[in-house]
């Protein structure tokens, strides 16, 4: 099985939605913030596809590659849910050190708040890494699926109603 940067992000975010995700129940589809999300990895930079590669490795994809400073850039709408998408990037760095490529790094940007961070991958981060995709692998093989728990992101989630509705007393 293969472990894509959206399984690793839900791992952070929520482990109910990534085995409802890896199980075909997808949501995203139907969610205006993901929608918009998408806008804003789309017009946000441009110029990039001009200077910039597309990296696809081992069922990973990074839209925005600069090989010749062997920087990821990644793009996200908030940084509300920054340790998910810093360790997201990090999985990527592990993926492509698995390949090969030694010493790159990452970029997180925000474009609405004009916000970077600098992404690293060190071999503490990688032995997490590898825990990681186990804890990864055992929830999405599981025939059942982990108990929803009341969290604050679930206001915003796509999977909000599949989980929530008819939930009077429980609802976040």
């Amino acid at each position: 099985m293969r472990i894509t940067g959206t399984h690793f992000a839900y791992f952070q975010i929520c482990h109910r939605k990534l085995w409802l995700f890896s199980n075909g129940i997808t949501m995203e589809q139907h969610s205006e913030l993901v929608d918009e999300g998408r806008l804003i990895h789309e017009t946000s930079y441009q110029q990039r596809p001009n200077r910039y590669e597309e990296l696809e490795i081992d069922g990973i994809k990074i839209d925005y590659y600069d090989p010749a400073k062997k920087c990821i850039h990644e793009i996200k709408k908030s940084a509300s849910l920054e340790p998910a998408h810093e360790w997201q990037v990090k999985y990527y760095l592990y993926v492509m050190k698995q390949h090969g490529i030694e010493g790159a790094s990452g970029i997180l940007e925000y474009p609405r708040t004009r916000q970077t961070k600098e992404v690293w991958l060190s071999s503490l981060d990688e032995e997490a890494i590898a825990e990681m995709i186990f804890q990864i692998k055992e929830i999405i093989q599981s025939e059942h699926c982990p108990e929803k728990q009341k969290m604050k992101i679930c206001k915003k989630c796509a999977y909000h109603d599949f989980c929530w509705t008819n939930e009077n007393t429980d609802k976040p």
